[in-house]
Formats: structure tokens, C-alpha cells, sequence
């Protein structure tokens, strides 16, 4: 994800929390420590489903989290919160 972001804009980063080498609270605080990336929404993806998952994933940086298994819907409507859509008059 870090060397992701050097290269490229992105609007949103899905973040696995449980990925080899490096964690996913990891890589995010690390996104958030650097500085460059203030607003870039990371929403959490996770199969802890814990009430106390999502204030881990809000203290490592992330800004939403989606427990799977989780339907279309629900990740369509968490991406319309966190990508609005903008319209040209």
C-alpha cells in the first residue's frame, strides 16, 4: 500500500487488517505518520466483527471499517460516503 501511494493518486484505500509483513493497522498508521496523505479515507477490511475492532482500526488511522463477510450493498453505500460523487452543472 505504502509504495502503492508513492506512486499514484488514489480517493480511497481498502485496507486488509491481516496481511503478511506488515499488518493493515500497521500500514496505516504508518500512511497517517507520514503526512502526505491527511484525507485519503482507509477503510478497514476485517473479519472481526467486535465492537472493539473498530476503535483499533480508528486508533491506527483508519477512517471506516467493513467487517466481511459483507453484502455489495454495503460496501457501495460505505464508498458513496467516503467518494461522493461529483456532478458538473
Amino acid at each position: 500500500a505504502l509504495d502503492q501511494l508513492e506512486g499514484r493518486d488514489f480517493d480511497l484505500v481498502l485496507m486488509d487488517c491481516n496481511m503478511p509483513v506488515m499488518d493493515g493497522y500497521e500500514a496505516s498508521r504508518q500512511i497517517r505518520r507520514s503526512g502526505r496523505w491527511p484525507q485519503l479515507p482507509i477503510v478497514a477490511l476485517t473479519a472481526n466483527a467486535m465492537s472493539e475492532e473498530r476503535e483499533r482500526c480508528r486508533a491506527a488511522g483508519m477512517s471506516d471499517y467493513l467487517a466481511k463477510p459483507f453484502r455489495r450493498e454495503e460496501l457501495a453505500s460505505l464508498l458513496d460516503v467516503w467518494i461522493p460523487v461529483t456532478t458538473v452543472p
